[in-house]
């Protein structure tokens, strides 16, 4: 996804967008939007754009959907210069759809055969009725079709948005925070049928998202920003568990981040400055070990319970799935399967 990248990327025909070098701030501020970025979006698949609040997630796709235009560099969509939006509306912005979290553009008072069907040729009835049902059956919503869509539950307002761009099968849809607003029950099911539409339809998604889970269980590609620049990049296997960077193992990981120092307080020599330690990573020890790590919180989470555990005021993150067999200020030993080391070298 780097400069470096760009002859043999550029060689391969299964690109769909691609940015070149661009840069878009705000306000004259360096520090707001995105600086320099060359990034490729594979056909086909699903992209994820993950970084921290203000990292310039929302900035790239807006960029890549030519809702704004670059300061400088360059925007592509099949190989081709990619206008902005409102300078001139092309063949590729109509294939190109973006979601947002707030869904703005749809009719809270009308119906949601209305909403989705709004656009349409009005002339030819029966085209009207085959697209709208086609969309609505395909996000499992044809029996809301007559409910307002002001009324709706947040996941169902997801669905009929998404529904709506769907209707026309663009070639691109864009998703920002698109499970924001829904329900747990209803997140895996819409994340289910995100991915089969890609499937079945070979269309190429890329979203937006603060929810590692998501990210995770959904794409293909992972894109890391930071600061309004791309540092990592690979799939989501890859980028969790051979992390290169603190920044990347912190977002996307129930972790605990250490100094050198504290890391040897849990048994582990570490020649680096940080020391990162994910909470799957750590097992309660058998009784034969000194048990010197007291619990101060029993965290419930559903099938499995997450403790915070200290020793000598270092504070870590444990996943329990025993759950009910600790209580607070029970003392237990660990054991630490993996950890990563990062920073400086001491």
């Amino acid at each position: 996804m780097f400069l470096s990248d760009i002859p043999e990327q550029r060689a391969n025909d299964d690109l769909i967008l691609e940015t070149i070098s661009v840069t878009r701030n705000f306000f004259g501020d360096k520090s707001s939007g995105v600086n320099n970025i060359t990034v490729f979006i594979p056909k086909g698949k699903i992209t994820a754009i993950v970084g921290e609040s203000g990292s310039g997630k929302t900035t790239l796709l807006k960029l890549l959907s030519g809702m704004i235009k670059p300061d400088s560099g360059d925007v592509f969509f099949h190989g081709q210069p990619l206008p902005e939006r409102g300078a001139a509306f092309t063949a590729a912005h109509t294939v190109i759809t973006m979601v947002s979290q707030d869904s703005h553009e749809m009719d809270a008072s009308a119906n949601v055969w209305k909403n989705v069907s709004n656009g349409l040729p009005t002339e030819d009835r029966n085209y009207q009725i085959q697209k709208t049902t086609q969309a609505l059956n395909l996000l499992g919503i044809y029996d809301l079709r007559d409910q307002p869509f002001g009324k709706l539950s947040g996941g169902e307002k997801q669905r009929v948005t998404i529904a709506k761009a769907l209707i026309n099968r663009p070639e691109v849809l864009m998703l920002d925070e698109p499970f924001n607003q829904v329900d747990a029950n209803y997140r895996e099911g819409l994340q289910h049928d995100i991915r089969q539409i890609v499937k079945e339809w070979g269309v190429t998604v890329i979203l937006v998202s603060h929810d590692p889970a998501e990210l995770l269980s959904m794409a293909d590609e992972l894109i890391v920003i930071k600061e309004g620049e791309i540092v990592e990049h690979g799939s989501p296997e890859e980028l969790y568990h051979s992390p290169k960077l603190l920044y990347t193992s912190k977002i996307l990981a129930a972790s605990t981040e250490l100094s050198a120092a504290q890391a040897a307080v849990c048994g582990i020599t570490s020649k680096r400055g940080s020391v990162v330690i994910y909470a799957e990573h750590i097992r309660i020890a058998p009784l034969s070990l000194a048990k010197k790590w007291v619990i101060k919180q029993v965290l419930f989470k559903g099938f499995y319970e997450e403790l915070i555990i200290e020793c000598q005021e270092v504070t870590l993150r444990a996943f329990n799935y025993a759950r009910g067999k600790y209580q607070v200020g029970d003392k237990i030993a660990i054991v630490i399967k993996k950890f990563y080391e990062f920073g400086k070298w001491l």
